[in-house]
């Protein structure tokens, strides 16, 4: 781990409690995620909520394992959490409610209000709270992305609709371990770059030319300057918080594993980015994300361990349910 509990290495994603290859876990967290927000949004939850227990759902998968906990689950319990601590209160009812109908693809108001299948999964999001709040060693403060970018936008003074790219990358961020990887302020300005990039179009400056690093003899951290924007409006991200030369590393590593991840998306809306080079870094590895339709043929050669393909779980309501959670559609 680096700097805190909750900051890991890139390494320490391939020795997580669960037994699938890393790109199916990946693939499994980030179909949780969306599931995670459309819960959120159908609750009419802040970003804020949201944003925090996507952020507990991560730190969750890096003490105990999909076989033992379903994802559908912990997502739902991470949402009633948040409910609780960022004073947007919804009773567990609703949450089970809503959570029940978007797993299984069904209109809420089609469910009986005795329903048996509510009444299970309002247990099962009170037992997997437990375990939760145990996972999280009940540190419920979490730094968001998003606050680093409403202060970007407030000195930087984009236009709307290049706020409105950023946004929508910092919420996509998410859906990948970058929270578990890097802070808050790496993300952000990662997330703004990359939307900045793709707003200004392809003959614009690249991903290297906006990060590069200044003054690679800097050896302390320092605060966003709180000037002017940059005269190149390209680097202004960069220039704002005035980053070490090991800050930008960190920078061009957020950014690949961004374009990794909208490159292994299937939707046409989540391939903006398919023309975007990726900067370069000191360190090559393989892909962490892939396409899923690659999923079988890596759980066949690279599992970490064959066992997961005999294994089924069981589930506080007594029945036999998948691990995985099925991507919704917007």
């Amino acid at each position: 781990m680096a700097q805190s509990q909750w900051l890991f290495t890139l390494d320490a994603l391939y020795s997580t409690p669960s037994l699938v290859s890393l790109e199916q876990e990946l693939h499994d967290r980030a179909a949780a995620i969306e599931l995670l927000f459309r819960l959120g949004a159908s609750l009419a939850l802040p970003t804020s909520a949201m944003c925090t227990a996507a952020t507990w759902f991560h730190r969750f998968y890096m003490r105990y394992s999909m076989e033992d906990f379903d994802p559908r689950h912990v997502s739902a319990s991470c949402i009633f959490l948040a409910t609780k601590t960022e004073e947007c209160g919804r009773k567990l009812r609703d949450v089970a409610r809503v959570a029940y109908a978007k797993s299984h693809h069904i209109d809420v108001r089609d469910l009986p209000a005795d329903s048996y299948d509510v009444d299970c999964w309002q247990s099962s999001i009170l037992i997997t709270e437990e375990t939760l709040l145990e996972a999280l060693c009940f540190e419920f403060v979490v730094e968001s992305p998003h606050v680093e970018m409403l202060n970007m936008f407030e000195s930087l003074q984009p236009g709307i609709e290049l706020q409105e790219y950023a946004w929508s990358v910092t919420h996509d961020a998410y859906r990948t371990p970058l929270c578990l990887l890097y802070p808050s302020r790496i993300i952000a300005i990662a997330c703004y770059v990359l939307a900045q990039r793709v707003y200004d179009g392809p003959n614009s400056p690249s991903l290297d030319a906006r990060i590069a690093a200044c003054s690679p003899s800097k050896s302390l951290p320092t605060p966003p300057s709180h000037k002017p924007p940059s005269p190149d409006a390209s680097r202004a991200a960069v220039d704002y918080y005035n980053l070490q030369e090991s800050e930008t590393e960190q920078v061009a590593e957020a950014l690949a594993i961004l374009l990794e991840f909208y490159s292994s998306q299937n939707a046409p809306h989540l391939q903006f980015t398919t023309w975007v080079t990726p900067p370069a870094r000191p360190i090559q590895r393989r892909p962490i994300f892939i396409s899923r339709d690659s999923l079988p043929q890596i759980e066949k050669h690279q599992p970490r361990s064959q066992d997961i393909l005999n294994r089924t779980p069981n589930y506080p309501d007594g029945r036999h349910t998948p691990a995985s959670v099925p991507s919704e559609g917007k």
